[in-house]
């Protein structure tokens, strides 16, 4: 029996990425990146305004109000190609280009424009009939509401990362920076084998002894939320001819081969024996874990093998912690763990005496602003419907309990 560090650190080991293919944008969210992603512009790439109004010389407006000739507009797509002198000032919009020679805006709503001041200005000054005059009332400032040329980025950063996953909020970073077919990493194929004689489809009437098949389409689901391809295969009894045939042709069809019971001792648990039978390697058997410890890791051929234990949330918790770490791996993850944080514990939480415990919790936070774990009320490894609601995973030392108001260590599931 082994620590689970040492579980995990075996399948880092076995862990290889299977190579890269190139994806439409809309496509590579949730996938994981097989490049750096780099910005090939300044973002902005030209000073711009943060607000409409108009665009000035900072040191025009130190005596305001002050009124000033309007030579021209600065609009979004489209930024006045002159050169701002003194006494002058340029409409601009939100998101415009700054023209050259300004090094301020003033807010529309501390400025006033109207044909009395043009008109009024135009008897002193002939050469304004074309023009208009707006009104600064209060003075502004250098750099004011400007967002400069490369204050967000400067062309060359690294904006993500390799190994990093894609979510729907770096979309709009990469099609800034050009990246319309984005490199990720190829996502496995995972065959799901569900084994024992009291498992049916879920689309049968249990008869008397009987369960429906449930772990199938809990692992293929969680694959989903990790990259995996899930193929869900028919339900293999406990029969050893049966199941050396179904484990050999999985083997054989995929990258990834998850098996849910018949890992553990007892006389119908066959699926240890057959991998051994059909040559595979088994790296490990026990791991020093509650629940889940009978899980099995090896390989058969080219194909990692995860043998989960039966009861739906060993299955769960064991698929969290380790299979969904190398699925990750594969894809070329640069953290496949399960992020971990802490929490206050809500309640008291029962360790074991020899193995660590994973508890299952809801996460939520209170008046003060603290995160609370709140283990679960379930019956054991075979209550998936207490474990429904699981947010994370409490962590208990061997040899140890939480009690209420305890800061324990959490993992999110």
């Amino acid at each position: 029996m082994i620590p689970y560090t040492e579980a995990f650190d075996i399948i880092d080991r076995e862990t290889t990425p299977l190579g890269t293919s190139s994806v439409a944008l809309g496509d590579a969210v949730g996938r994981i990146l097989a490049e750096d992603i780099v910005a090939d512009t300044d973002l902005p790439p030209f000073d711009r305004s943060q607000m409409d109004g108009y665009a000035v010389k900072a040191s025009d407006t130190l005596t305001a109000p002050v009124e000033l000739r309007i030579v021209g507009e600065s609009a979004a797509g489209r930024g006045w190609p002159g050169e701002l002198k003194i006494g002058e000032a340029v409409r601009i919009m939100t998101g415009a280009r700054l023209p050259a020679g300004a090094d301020a805006v003033q807010r529309l709503e501390l400025s006033a424009e109207s044909p009395a001041l043009l008109q009024r200005a135009a008897e002193q000054d002939e050469t304004v009939e074309t023009s208009s005059i707006v009104r600064i009332l209060e003075p502004t400032e250098a750099n004011r509401f400007i967002v400069a040329k490369g204050a967000e980025i400067v062309a060359g950063t690294k904006v993500f990362s390799k190994g990093e996953p894609v979510t729907a909020g770096m979309v709009a970073g990469m099609a800034a920076f050009g990246y319309s077919n984005v490199a990720v990493g190829l996502r496995p194929r995972v065959a799901v084998l569900s084994t024992g004689s009291e498992i049916v489809r879920i689309d049968q009437k249990p008869a008397a002894d009987q369960i429906r098949n449930s772990n199938a389409p809990m692992i293929a689901a969680f694959l989903a939320e990790c990259g995996g391809k899930a193929e869900e295969l028919a339900i293999v009894r406990d029969n050893v001819e049966q199941l050396t045939e179904s484990i050999a042709k999985a083997a054989g069809n995929s990258d990834v081969l998850i098996i849910t019971g018949g890992v553990s001792v007892g006389k119908y648990d066959l699926t240890k024996d057959v991998l051994r039978s059909l040559g595979a390697e088994i790296y490990f058997e026990k791991v020093r874990l509650k629940p889940g410890k009978p899980t099995v890791f090896g390989r058969l051929g080219r194909t990692l093998i995860f043998g989960l234990p039966g009861n739906p949330v060993s299955a769960a918790v064991t698929f969290q912690l380790f299979a969904r770490r190398a699925v990750l791996g594969m894809q070329g993850a640069a953290d496949t763990s399960l992020r971990s944080g802490f929490a206050v514990a809500a309640k008291r939480g029962k360790g074991t005496a020899e193995r660590d415990t994973f508890l299952p919790a809801a996460i939520d936070t209170n008046d003060a602003g603290q995160t609370i774990a709140t283990p679960l009320k379930w019956l054991g490894s075979s209550d998936f419907i207490g474990f429904a609601k699981a947010e994370a995973l409490i962590f208990i030392p061997a040899g140890s309990h939480v009690a209420e108001g305890d800061v324990v260590r959490t993992f999110k599931i």
